[in-house]
């Protein structure tokens, strides 16, 4: 039995769930609120509430690419899907499927908006440092990036993640 392995893909479809609402519900908000108005100033001179759209991806690249950006979309999908499936039955991985579901989640809600809208719709803003204008998706993506970054250089081993190294096998077969 997977015990560990179905709880923790429950978790992750809890937490992208969770994560996609509440992008899709403050994008929702932007546009009903700040498509159009003035800019919401929640910390003068650090924070703004700034509606903006972008048709590339992070600080606009690939902008006007639309289907280039959700095949990519995809293909991030099928890849973490991918390695949901293969990662062991052991609780040590566990955090895998919450920064999964966190990715998944900003993946899923920025191309919603590409397909809903042509767009992504942005709308926070850090005016202190003049920073791109982003929004909940992104902030999914780039935290729990940044997280398994953090994750592979400081807690797993090399060898933890064995199970993602097809070479191994055939090595392993050849002996």
């Amino acid at each position: 039995m997977h015990r560990i392995k179905d709880k923790m893909f429950l978790i992750f479809l809890l937490i992208f769930a969770i994560l996609l609402a509440a992008d899709q519900y403050t994008k929702y908000l932007a546009v009903a609120h700040l498509k159009g108005s003035d800019s919401i100033k929640l910390i003068d001179g650090v924070l703004e509430l700034h509606y903006v759209t972008n048709t590339g991806a992070a600080w606009s690249l690939l902008e006007g690419k639309k289907y280039i950006l959700l095949i990519m979309g995809v293909v991030i999908l099928a890849a973490l899907l991918f390695c949901l499936l293969k990662i062991p039955d052991h609780k040590k991985y566990n955090i895998l499927y919450y920064l999964a579901g966190a990715t998944a989640a900003g993946a899923v809600g920025n191309m919603i908006d590409r397909v809903h809208y042509g767009y992504v719709v942005d709308f926070i803003y850090f005016s202190l440092i003049d920073f791109p204008v982003f929004n909940v998706a992104d902030i999914c993506i780039t935290v729990s990036v940044i997280i398994l970054g953090v994750v592979i250089l400081f807690v797993y081993k090399e060898d933890d993640f064995a199970f993602l190294d097809f070479r191994r096998k055939k090595h392993k077969e050849l002996e």
